[in-house]
């Protein structure tokens, strides 16, 4: 269960971070109102489908993070719940990040704020559940004692 999680979640992210490297999925800044935040890296800044902040930095993060989810998956077990693991915890981070007005563009580099914050609260939560949940303990079969 935790493979195909890693295998999903992995495709996922991939897709995420192809399309947002396509400027017609991305609206730029200045058509989205409230969009403020300074980038250091402007390069495909914008909200890829109107709603969510990414620049050139984002997109290769969202493609690494599939990658690697894909590349777990076909590892088996342990690599998957590790997956699972570090994302959970990554993108907890990357949350409160984004909460953080100091904080949520990663000090310009990667835009985390707006809808990348419930975004990313949901991604560390279904990554928590599959890399520190039951899914991610084997199971094991008990023996009976002899009679």
């Amino acid at each position: 269960m935790v493979t195909k999680f890693a295998l999903i979640f992995g495709i996922i992210y991939a897709i995420i971070g192809v399309l947002g490297f396509i400027p017609g999925l991305v609206t730029p800044p200045e058509m989205t109102g409230g969009m403020t935040n300074e980038m250091a890296v402007e390069m495909g800044h914008g909200r890829l489908f109107g709603l969510f902040a990414v620049n050139f930095l984002h997109n290769l993060v969202h493609l690494g993070v599939g990658v690697w989810g894909i590349m777990a998956s076909r590892q088996g077990l342990s690599a998957s719940v590790f997956f699972a693991q570090v994302n959970a915890v990554l993108f907890a981070i990357l949350a409160l990040l984004g909460l953080i007005p100091f904080t949520n563009t990663l000090f310009g580099l990667v835009p985390l704020y707006g809808h990348d914050v419930w975004l990313h609260i949901l991604t560390a939560l279904a990554a928590g559940y599959f890399g520190f949940g039951p899914p991610a303990r084997p199971v094991t079969e008990t023996k009976r004692a002899p009679r």
